[in-house]
């Protein structure tokens, strides 16, 4: 008998928001029936769990223990710019001169998240 991951759990202040701006990032739809003030809401990802946003009373004061690191369909730069365009902050650099190495942002309510180098930035640096 094993367990399967239904859903990725964040604690946030207003969830729609926070799903909204995750399906911006994901490119994925929020759940049918979530609207603004909900005090749960969900993006409905292609494949794998749900990303489920929980409304706390409480803010985020430290640092993530679980975080989500993302493969963008474009090279890392762009999409760390795309990312910051829709709302996301710089967190801390951890690419590297010879292109490998990662970005972490935040999202709009301080979650920190990587992004990671794409399918063509990785193939570039083995050629």
């Amino acid at each position: 008998m094993v367990s399967v991951v239904q859903n990725v759990a964040i604690d946030c202040a207003d969830p729609y928001e926070l799903a909204r701006f995750w399906s911006n990032v994901t490119g994925r739809p929020l759940h049918p029936e979530d609207g603004p003030g909900d005090p749960e809401a969900q993006v409905l990802l292609a494949e794998g769990p749900v990303l489920h946003f929980n409304q706390v009373p409480e803010g985020k004061t430290v640092k993530n223990r679980l975080h989500l690191c993302l493969r963008p369909e474009t090279s890392r730069e762009q999409e760390v710019e795309r990312l910051i365009g829709h709302g996301a902050t710089f967190v801390a650099d951890h690419r590297n001169p010879d292109g490998s190495g990662w970005a972490i942002l935040a999202d709009p309510e301080g979650n920190e998240f990587c992004v990671l180098r794409s399918e063509s930035d990785r193939a570039a640096m083995n050629t």
